[in-house]
């Protein structure tokens, strides 16, 4: 595996560069451009709060609603959208998979540091929401990097095996939007985390996602620091789920060029 991550190291111009193609094709002949990052999110937190909040009467913990929800749709956009895109990467690529040899994993690494790139120009507007709804910053926003690590190696993860198997079985990239639909009502995107029943909470948060927008919400919104053991938990299973599947991918992607 050491050895495939040194050759990915070596190709990291390749990656860099189809990230950047991946960014310049999204936004191509649109009219409002990479303003599409923040619109998106913003759009789920208009109708969240009409519905859930004025509604449905969720509670928010105390934190206004809008900031509360839009808080929570950042970070899972960049999880959706990764996914999303990321799953017919390769499938999509066919023309160069054929050709010549490079590490077929920059195809899906250089879609999620693309919405890398979207998540972190949609994130420019939680902090003025925080100063619409006077909520003060603190130093406990030094907690994000570890928190954000945590869903990009997560969703890397998860596209690199979706995107291997989407290969196989092209019906996989019809699974993965439902899936990620239906995930967002098992993370605590809508509503607070304290919601969850107390005796299935544990369960609840062996999905990482769940820990990363709860402490996401909680260092910015709370200036609290996440829990450390569920932060080591969440960090634990991501990196037994990215050494699973990317010995998955590499095992795997001999067979991609016969099979397209």
């Amino acid at each position: 595996m050491f050895a495939h991550l040194k050759e990915l190291y070596w190709y990291r111009d390749l990656l860099i560069s189809l990230a950047l193609r991946d960014i310049k094709v999204r936004y191509r002949q649109t009219l409002l451009g990479v303003a599409w990052a923040v619109l998106q999110p913003l759009a789920f937190m208009l109708i969240f709060t009409l519905v859930f909040a004025k509604f449905g009467q969720v509670r928010s913990d105390g934190t206004p609603y809008p900031l509360f929800s839009y808080t929570g749709l950042v970070p899972w956009t960049l999880f959706s959208t990764g996914l999303t895109l990321a799953v017919n990467s390769v499938a999509a690529n066919m023309n160069l998979v054929k050709k010549i040899y490079f590490p077929r994993e920059v195809f899906p690494i250089g879609v999620i540091i693309g919405c890398l790139t979207d998540f972190l120009i949609a994130s420019t507007l939680i902090a003025g929401l925080m100063l619409w709804y006077k909520v003060p910053a603190s130093l406990q926003l030094l907690w994000l990097p570890w928190l954000l690590a945590i869903e990009v190696l997560f969703v890397i993860a998860i596209s690199l095996m979706v995107s291997a198997m989407n290969v196989f079985y092209r019906d996989v990239k019809y699974i993965v939007p439902l899936v990620v639909q239906l995930g967002m009502f098992a993370t605590p995107v809508i509503y607070p985390i304290s919601a969850v029943p107390a005796h299935l909470r544990s369960w609840y948060l062996l999905n990482p996602m769940a820990v990363v927008i709860d402490g996401m919400r909680s260092v910015v919104l709370h200036a609290q620091a996440p829990g450390i053991g569920e932060l080591c938990q969440a960090t634990a299973i991501v990196l037994v789920l990215s050494i699973g599947a990317y010995l998955y991918f590499k095992r795997v992607e001999v067979k991609f060029a016969d099979l397209i």
